[in-house]
């Protein structure tokens, strides 16, 4: 786990797994954001998986997956509408946390609350 802080309240990871979200919660993320799609890879573990061990450590999750490159404008949007809405901190997660970054500078691009 390579944790990135990309904005105030707001970082980024490469794949979490399911043992990983007790030491998210020590760090103090109140909520976790998948943007890896189930099944890009065969070795990373489904959102499921992850959800259900973030349940289990009080963290609020969503699964919002996108392909690799630039994120779609309604990805963007739903990104904003998380952000607004989730308990923070917020920390995302793809696979190298690269797409998870270009969408939260997307969402947060001419905001000044960052």
């Amino acid at each position: 786990m390579n944790i990135r802080k990309v904005a105030s309240d707001i970082a980024v990871s490469d794949q979490l797994g399911p043992k990983d979200l007790p030491l998210v919660r020590s760090l103090g993320y109140r909520s976790v954001v998948c943007n890896r799609p189930d099944g890009e890879s065969g070795d990373q573990p489904l959102f499921e998986s992850v959800q259900t061990a973030a349940e289990l450590s009080d963290i609020a999750t969503r699964y919002l997956p996108i392909v690799s490159g630039a994120p779609t404008p309604d990805a963007i949007d739903e990104m904003r509408i998380l952000i607004r809405e989730l308990p923070k901190p917020i920390l995302l997660y793809c696979r190298s946390g690269a797409r998870s970054a270009m969408l939260v500078e997307a969402a947060l691009a001419g905001r000044s609350d960052q």
